[in-house]
């Protein structure tokens, strides 16, 4: 069944830039409104951020997309996710590479993902609870690693978690970067201003 608002959605974000077909074909394949209240279903599409659990926000589509886009996968990746959320961005690149690995602070989104996932059939996904400041590093190194919240300074530790050509995106001091790894070093690309919510420190006991 046709959904009218994703189709709209999707030549909105081409609009504005989104040249990628895979990402442009991955956000064609996740419906937006099935990672949101029912509530939310009118708006679901829409150029906004929406309320999810544990007090967290789903980021608008063309955020997701631009820095989907910035991180430059592929099929062959292995990928770092820091923050699931609501599992619609995890979901999204879930369609472009191998494998996804996502730390999350809450255990009650990554109940409620991975029973979203249950339902539409995503298998290449791990999701753990912990501190996503300190990475993943027991599955390191990394093809690609991107961070769903904002820092305030160079994430060193998650660029330790590269592998060699490997790639990060985050949003450092209000500005979408990206870090690229050659061998021993590695270049720092500040590409636009972009405002998205800051990480949280440490991984929560109560949900």
């Amino acid at each position: 069944m046709i959904d009218p608002g994703l189709i709209d959605m999707i030549m909105r974000i081409r609009g504005r830039g989104i040249s990628d077909n895979a990402v442009l074909r991955a956000m064609e394949l996740v419906a937006r409104k099935r990672f949101v209240e029912d509530k939310y279903w009118d708006v679901a599409y829409d150029e906004q951020s929406l309320p999810t659990s544990c007090g967290q926000a789903l980021s608008p589509p063309l955020t997701i997309a631009l820095m989907t886009q910035m991180l430059e996968v592929s099929p062959e990746h292995k990928l770092l996710e820091i923050g699931c959320g609501s599992g619609y961005h995890t979901a999204i690149l879930s369609k472009i590479v191998r494998r996804v690995y996502s730390v999350e602070r809450y255990k009650q989104l990554i109940r409620e993902t991975e029973a979203r996932f249950k339902d539409i059939g995503i298998t290449n996904h791990v999701i753990r609870h912990g501190d996503g400041r300190y990475g993943w590093g027991g599955q390191a190194p990394f093809d690609r690693i991107i961070l769903t919240c904002a820092l305030r300074a160079e994430p060193a530790m998650l660029i330790e978690q590269l592998a060699p050509n490997g790639k990060l995106v985050a949003v450092v001091d209000d500005q979408l970067t990206r870090y690229s790894k050659a061998r021993k070093k590695v270049t720092v690309e500040t590409l636009f201003p972009l405002q998205i919510p800051m990480i949280e420190a440490g991984k929560s006991k109560a949900l």
